[in-house]
């Protein structure tokens, strides 16, 4: 089973507004709205791959409430506590026209530590020996900065793998306590050992500096240049299929969600790797965060180079 956990959840709405322009009034082509979150992107993901899953939740007030509504409706299972305040809405704008995305992130509301622990409760009273749990996105306001750290430690001890897809000092903080694996980004990748990347070599070189705080593996996403997969004894570097990008938005959860997948299904590494790079693809083409068909994830795994790297 793959248990996702979502902290700072969200509503996504995704506006098509051709020439976006600053200080101008712009007109929406089109509005689609998601049910969004990084954990439960992967979620969706995972679903769509074939896989079972199970989310987990702070939600608060009517936007909570139809967030609820949205993912049960997908036929995924949820378990939620009801925080105080309201769940946040983000805006996504898609201009076709220029090839942008722009985020408006909204903050959400401010949690308790009770409702924190609540959750995690919950959590920990349905992990089984073998589980994934998948940790992503942003605190809320009021989440210690450790708090991806405890419950890294908590999922292990419980007989859990852990999968870690945060940004900054949270996601450092969250290296201490050793997951199974982490998902930084390049640019992500360089804040965390302070120094700017400019080449392939530099960015593994850095990964490796992260397995040797302990993690089983670390993968670097990098936008059009595909991915970077670096274990202990080896390396690979992954390139993309070339798809007509939808949303990037929920990009990086997908790969995530596809290397769950495939390690609880046993998948070998490079077919994990080979399946999380077309996954990845697959989902960018996408409108909104919905998750790509498992068909066409299927029909661009071919499309995937994987090179071992010296």
């Amino acid at each position: 089973m793959i248990r996702t956990v979502c902290l700072n959840p969200a509503i996504d709405k995704t506006v098509q507004v051709p020439a976006f322009t600053l200080d101008a009034v712009n007109r929406i082509a089109d509005i689609r709205v998601d049910a969004g979150g990084k954990g439960i992107n992967v979620s969706k993901v995972v679903k769509e791959l074939g896989g079972q899953t199970k989310a987990y939740a702070l939600l608060a007030g009517d936007a909570g409430k139809s967030i609820a509504r949205m993912v049960e409706a997908m036929g995924i299972e949820l378990a939620y506590i009801e925080a105080a305040g309201e769940t946040r809405t983000n805006l996504k704008i898609v201009d076709g026209e220029l090839h942008t995305n722009t985020d408006l992130n909204e903050p959400g509301p401010v949690v308790r530590q009770t409702e924190l622990d609540s959750l995690l409760d919950l959590l920990l009273s349905d992990i089984e020996e073998g589980d994934i749990v998948v940790l992503a996105g942003s605190l809320p306001k009021g989440a210690p900065k450790d708090t991806y750290a405890s419950w890294t430690t908590a999922c292990k001890q419980a007989g859990a793998q852990v999968f870690l897809d945060a940004d900054g000092e949270v996601l450092d903080a969250g290296i201490s306590a050793g997951p199974t694996m982490i998902k930084p980004n390049d640019h992500e990748l360089a804040g965390l050992v302070g120094r700017e990347l400019n080449s392939l070599s530099e960015i593994e070189a850095a990964a490796r500096e992260l397995i040797d705080r302990g993690l089983g593996w670390v993968t670097v996403s990098m936008g059009g240049e595909g991915a970077l997969f670096v274990l202990p004894d080896k390396s690979y570097r992954a390139t993309s299929p070339k798809v007509e990008v939808g949303s990037t938005v929920g990009a990086g959860d997908s790969v995530v969600a596809a290397l769950a997948y495939a390690d609880n299904a046993g998948l070998s590494l490079e077919d994990s790797i080979r399946l999380a790079v077309a996954t990845g693809s697959a989902n960018v083409s996408m409108s909104g965060t919905q998750a790509a068909p498992r068909s066409l994830v299927d029909s661009l795994l071919s499309q995937v180079g994987i090179e071992e790297l010296s």
